[in-house]
C-alpha cells in the first residue's frame, strides 16, 4: 500500500512539475566549464539552471548513445527521500526507458563537500534525496552500468 501511495504521489508531483516547467518560468545559462564531467568526449555543454519559480530542473544529455534525463525537484514535506530535493535520473535508448540498470550518484556541493548515493528505481526513474537547498552551484554526477556490463558517466550543474 505504501509503494502504491508513493507512486501516486510521485506521478502527481511529476505532472504538476511538468506544467510548471512548460510555463517558461525558468532560466538557463550555458557554460563551458566542467566539460570533464564524464560525457566521454561528447560535445554537449554542461548547463547551469537557476530556478526562479517552482523548484524544478530538467536537463538531458546524450551519453554513449543513451539519452540521460537529469531531474531535480524540491521535495514536498514527507517526500524528501533523504534530502531537501529529489535527484532523479532516467536513461533511455531509442525512446524507451531502460529498466535493468545500476546507477550511483555523486553531488559536489558549493563548499566542496561531496556525497554519493545509489539511486533506487521508481517507475521509469531512478532517484534519491540530497540536501540542495543551500545557495550555490552543485555538481550532479552519475555512473550507470548497463545490462552489457559497460559503465557510463554523465553530469550537469544545478544552481540554487
Amino acid at each position: 500500500m505504501k509503494r502504491v501511495l508513493l507512486l501516486v504521489m510521485f506521478v502527481s508531483a511529476m505532472t504538476v512539475a511538468g506544467v510548471g516547467f512548460a510555463s517558461g518560468n525558468h532560466a538557463h545559462s550555458h557554460d563551458d566549464e566542467g566539460q570533464g564531467m564524464g560525457t566521454h568526449g561528447h560535445d554537449s555543454k554542461d548547463v547551469v539552471h537557476e530556478d526562479k519559480g517552482p523548484a524544478m530542473f530538467l536537463e538531458k544529455r546524450s551519453v554513449d548513445g543513451y539519452e540521460v534525463s537529469f531531474h531535480v525537484m524540491k521535495a514536498k514535506e514527507g517526500m524528501g527521500h533523504g534530502g531537501s530535493h529529489n535527484f532523479m535520473i532516467k536513461v533511455e535508448e531509442g525512446g524507451k526507458a531502460l529498466q535493468n540498470l545500476t546507477i550511483n550518484s555523486k553531488v559536489v556541493h558549493p563548499n566542496g563537500d561531496a556525497e554519493t548515493k545509489a539511486l533506487s528505481k521508481m517507475g521509469e526513474w531512478f532517484m534519491n534525496g540530497y540536501d540542495l537547498g543551500h545557495s550555490g552551484r552543485h555538481q550532479l554526477m552519475i555512473l550507470f552500468k548497463t545490462a552489457d556490463g559497460k559503465k557510463h558517466k554523465a553530469g550537469v550543474y544545478y544552481n540554487n
